[in-house]
C-alpha cells in the first residue's frame, strides 16, 4: 500500500508543475517586457548622439537612426502606460479546467488499464519470495531454475538432494568447479555413493583441464571400492595412468572396462579408442544383450543403421518390459531386462524393473538370489520403489 501512496504523490506533484505555470496571470509579465523595452530605445537614442558627436556618422545618418528608435520608443512607451489586459477572466477559467482535465485523465486512464488488465489484487512478491513458488518444470527455464535452487541452498545449505541436483546443471554449464563443490557437499551430506564420488573425481579432471590430479584420483578410487564395475572411475583411472606415461598399465585398465562392460555400453566407443591409442587391440564392437549375439534378431541388428538400430533396441526392450510385467517371466528374463536398461542408462528404470521382478519372483528364493546377484554385478544396488 505504501508504493501506491507514493505514485499518487508522485503524480499529483508532476501534475501541480504543468497546472500552476498555466493558471499563472499575464498581466505583470507584460507591463515589465514593455518597460524594458522603452528603456532600451532610451539608451539607442543616446548612443546615436555620441556616435555622432565621435564623428562615427554623419548628421544624416544620426537624424535617420533617432527617427527610427524614436518611432519604436513612443510605441513601446504607450504599450507601458495601457492598461494591460488579463486572463483572469473566462478565458483564464477554460483554460485551467482544459489543463486541469488533460493532466488529469493520464493517471485515470493508466488507473484503469491496469485494474482491467493487472493483477492489483495480488500482494507484493519480491524476488526472493517467487523464487520459492513451485511452478511447473516444463514452463521453467533453465537459469531460473538454478537460481531457485542456489537460492534455496543459500538458506538451507544442508539440503543435500539440492547440491546432487546443482552438479550434472554446473557440468553442462562448464563451471566445474562449482560442480565439484555441489557433489562434495551433496557425499557430506547424503554419504558415499559410487556415481557421485565418480562424478566429484571427473568435474575436478575438468577443472584441471582434463589432468587427473590426487583429489580426482582419490575420490575414483573411492568409488571403486563401493563399486568395482563403476566405469567412469576405471575410466580416469586409466588416463591417469596414460598421463603418467604408464601405457602398459593404462592398457590393462582399458581392457578391463571392457571385460567388464555388459556388450553395447556406450562408454565402449571411447574405450576403444583409448585402448587403441595406448597400443591395445582394436575392439570388436558388439551388440545390446536385448538381442542375442549369434541370433537372428542380433545378425539382423548389427545390419541396421546406428541410429535404426538404437532404435529397434528401445522397441524390443519396451517390449520385454512390458510383457514381463503383464505375464511374469523366468529369472534370466528378467535379469536380460534389467542388463538392456543398465546399457542404456537408464538406470531408475532398472531399479523399477528390479522391483517388479523381486515381486514377481518372491516365491522363488533362489530366482530371487539370482536376480540379486545379476543387480549387485550391475550396481544396481537395492530395489527402487514401485512407480
Amino acid at each position: 500500500m505504501t508504493i501506491w501512496i507514493l505514485f499518487a504523490l508522485m503524480t499529483g506533484a508532476a501534475v501541480l508543475a504543468v497546472l500552476v505555470p498555466l493558471s499563472r496571470r499575464k498581466a505583470a509579465e507584460t507591463a515589465d517586457a514593455a518597460e524594458s523595452e522603452r528603456l532600451f530605445y532610451e539608451d539607442q537614442i543616446t548612443e546615436i548622439e555620441r556616435d555622432h558627436g565621435r564623428g562615427l556618422i554623419t548628421a544624416e545618418e544620426m537624424r535617420s537612426a533617432k527617427a527610427e528608435a524614436a518611432r519604436r520608443l513612443i510605441r513601446a512607451t504607450a504599450q507601458a502606460a495601457a492598461p494591460q489586459e488579463t486572463v483572469d477572466e473566462p478565458a483564464l477559467r477554460r483554460r485551467r479546467a482544459a489543463s486541469a482535465v488533460a493532466l488529469s485523465s493520464v493517471p485515470l486512464l493508466a488507473l484503469a488499464v491496469y485494474g482491467a488488465y493487472g493483477s492489483p489484487h495480488l500482494p507484493a512478491q519480491p524476488l526472493s519470495a517467487r523464487l520459492e513458488q513451485t511452478i511447473d518444470p516444463r514452463n521453467l527455464d533453465i537459469a531460473e531454475a538454478v537460481a531457485r535452487i542456489e537460492t534455496h541452498l543459500a538458506q538451507d545449505p544442508d539440503d543435500g538432494r539440492g547440491w546432487d541436483v546443482l552438479g550434472p546443471v554446473y557440468m553442462r554449464e562448464g563451471r566445474f568447479d562449482d560442480a565439484a563443490r555441489a557433489w562434495a557437499n551433496a557425499l557430506r551430506l547424503l554419504g558415499p555413493d559410487p556415481a557421485r564420488l565418480a562424478n566429484l573425481g571427473e568435474a575436478l579432471v575438468n577443472a584441471e583441464g582434463g589432468v587427473v590430479k590426487v583429489r580426482a584420483r582419490e575420490a575414483f578410487e573411492q568409488a571403486l571400492a563401493l563399486d568395482e564395475n563403476q566405469p567412469k572411475a576405471r575410466f580416469y583411472l586409466a588416463q591417469a595412468a596414460e598421463q603418467e606415461g604408464d601405457l602398459a598399465g593404462a592398457r590393462a585398465a582399458y581392457e578391463e572396462i571392457v571385460r567388464r562392460s555388459p556388450p553395447g555400453a556406450p562408454w565402449l566407443d571411447v574405450v576403444g579408442e583409448r585402448l587403441v591409442a595406448v597400443g591395445g587391440a582394436p575392439m570388436e564392437r558388439r551388440a545390446p544383450f536385448a538381442a542375442a549375439p549369434g541370433s537372428e534378431a542380433g545378425a539382423a541388428l548389427a545390419a541396421l543403421p546406428e541410429a535404426d538400430r538404437l532404435a529397434a533396441i528401445g522397441g524390443m526392450v519396451e517390449g520385454l518390459a512390458a510383457r514381463l510385467k503383464e505375464d511374469g517371466g523366468s529369472p534370466d528374463e528378467w535379469v536380460r531386462l534389467l542388463r538392456s536398461y543398465a546399457v542404456m542408462g537408464d538406470r531408475d528404470r532398472a531399479q523399477v524393473a528390479l522391483a517388479e521382478a523381486r515381486e514377481a519372483l518372491a516365491g522363488d528364493p533362489a530366482a530371487v538370489a539370482t536376480l540379486d546377484a545379476a543387480a549387485a554385478e550391475m550396481g544396481l544396488g537395492a530395489a527402487g520403489p514401485r512407480r
